[in-house]
């Protein structure tokens, strides 16, 4: 069995915490572990092969820096765009039938969703197997746990021998009083977006009811690229795909006419998809008057009084609330969201005024990811702009020059080797260099600690997309 993890999706839904570039299966919303890792590490003890990782081609040095801290190696594969789930999977089913011809299972599961009891999953994943090897297709049920309109449902039929259900349909997410029947009849599950099927009757079923995603997909497989840990396919030929889920492009017509060949194994485990700040709060622990206090500072940066019911999220900055209800408070270093629990589905609608005013606080962090590291943007102003740069061990930015600012390097801790021109040197801590413009430079860290250093840059232009890469050892343009 071949676990296959979609690790797409922007979350906006979970902004201002999710952000495009540093969406929430990236985030640890639920633990130590981010959401990505969680995924991983409920797989443990499982008879699986290596997994495949579909990622967009923005993220792909986040999960493998995410699965490097776990030790897990996996083919990322990236999506030149988003398709949604559907062609996705397809890429991934190609890519396991080239590794292993003879008809290989594919677990697909979603990189963002909390499973509280991993046994429980475990079990319920290996009672799909005897019908999937046999040719059907598996999904996981969540029995629900109250009338839920957030979610779309599976219809099932009475259960086999083997304790399995045959589906009979798939329903868009209901209405009040159509979730209440639902649940009342026994007969419907939440969809859990979690399959596993063979990856030739996947194909089959794909090229039967999408062609034109079927045959795109194949183009793009047609003639791919190791790059590192990365597997890249054609992306003027991926982009030529049909947008669609799996939901509608194969299961939903696998189930007209009856006869379904999809089978759906129960699910109680204490799943979510933490779709929203309301979910993440139901999930979380609480004190006695039903507070939930997240991020790395909610221990000594949250004071509630006469609060009740309210999720907050603190991570630097002191945030206090008194006498409010309901509400969810999500405070980052660049930006705040102070919402009622009731009205945390609309985020998105904040998310896509940012956009369209022009801003960035939907783009990214104000604390940036690179392969090497990150930086933090600390402070900026008209010709100059403060970073704080931290680089990891042994790794190292571009040579790289650029044609509108200087950069002065103050070293913090651990040791920098600084390629300035045609001199190469160390700093060490307390010690600083000077990067003229337009002089071609490079920053490594040659330590086994990582390099902590204050960046000052000036000059007339400060934009990221000042930056001509020479050399660089992670593939970047």
């Amino acid at each position: 069995m071949i676990p296959v993890i979609l690790a797409g999706g922007s979350g906006t839904r979970l902004w201002p915490l999710s952000r495009a570039a540093f969406p929430k299966q990236f985030l640890p919303l639920a633990g130590q572990l981010t959401m990505l890792q969680q995924t991983t590490a409920r797989l443990q003890g499982m008879d699986i092969e290596q997994p495949i990782v579909v990622c967009s081609e923005d993220h792909r040095f986040l999960v493998a820096e995410q699965l490097r801290q776990q030790d897990i190696h996996a083919q990322i594969l990236l999506e030149p765009c988003g398709r949604n789930t559907a062609p996705a999977i397809a890429l991934a089913a190609m890519q396991a039938l080239q590794r292993q011809p003879d008809n290989p299972i594919l677990l697909v599961l979603a990189a963002d969703h909390v499973i509280e009891n991993t046994e429980a999953f475990q079990t319920a994943v290996a009672s799909l197997l005897p019908a999937v090897r046999d040719g059907q297709f598996g999904t996981l049920g969540i029995v629900p746990t109250e009338a839920a309109t957030g979610y779309g449902y599976l219809k099932a039929a009475e259960a086999q021998t083997s304790g399995l259900q045959c589906v009979e349909q798939f329903v868009e997410k209901p209405d009040a009083a159509t979730a209440a029947h639902y649940v009342a009849s026994g007969q419907y599950f939440w969809n859990s977006g979690m399959f596993m099927l063979r990856a030739d009757r996947y194909l089959e079923a794909l090229e039967r009811f999408q062609p034109e995603m079927f045959a795109a997909c194949a183009l793009a497989m047609k003639d791919t690229c190791a790059d590192m840990d990365f597997v890249r396919v054609d992306g003027d030929a991926f982009a030529s795909s049909p947008s669609d889920s799996i939901d509608y492009a194969v299961m939903e017509p696998l189930t007209a006419g009856g006869n379904s060949p999809i089978v759906v194994a129960p699910l109680e485990a204490g799943w979510s998809d933490v779709g929203s700040w309301s979910a993440l709060w139901e999930i979380s622990d609480k004190d006695e008057h039903g507070n939930a206090c997240l991020g790395s500072g909610a221990d000594g940066h949250a004071i509630l009084q006469d609060t009740h019911n309210s999720l907050v999220y603190a991570e630097q900055r002191l945030v206090a609330t008194l006498g409010v209800d309901n509400l969810v408070v999500i405070d980052t270093p660049d930006a705040v969201l102070v919402a009622h629990k009731d009205k945390v589905q609309d985020v998105k609608n904040i998310v896509s005024q940012v956009r369209t005013q022009g801003r960035e606080e939907h783009v990214q962090h104000r604390e940036v990811y690179r392969p090497w590291g990150r930086y933090d943007s600390i402070d900026s102003g008209e010709r100059y702009q403060v970073k704080r740069i931290t680089v990891n061990p042994g790794a190292k930015l571009s040579v790289q020059m650029h044609h509108h600012r200087a950069e002065h390097w103050i070293v913090v801790s651990g040791t920098a080797k600084v390629t300035n021109g045609d001199e190469t040197y160390l700093v060490t801590e307390n010690r600083s260099t000077f990067i003229p413009v337009g002089q071609v430079h490079a920053l490594e860290n040659p330590g086994v600690i990582p390099l902590e250093m204050i960046e000052v840059q000036s000059g007339s232009y400060l934009g990221e997309d000042d930056i001509v890469r020479l050399e660089d050892r992670y593939g970047r343009v």
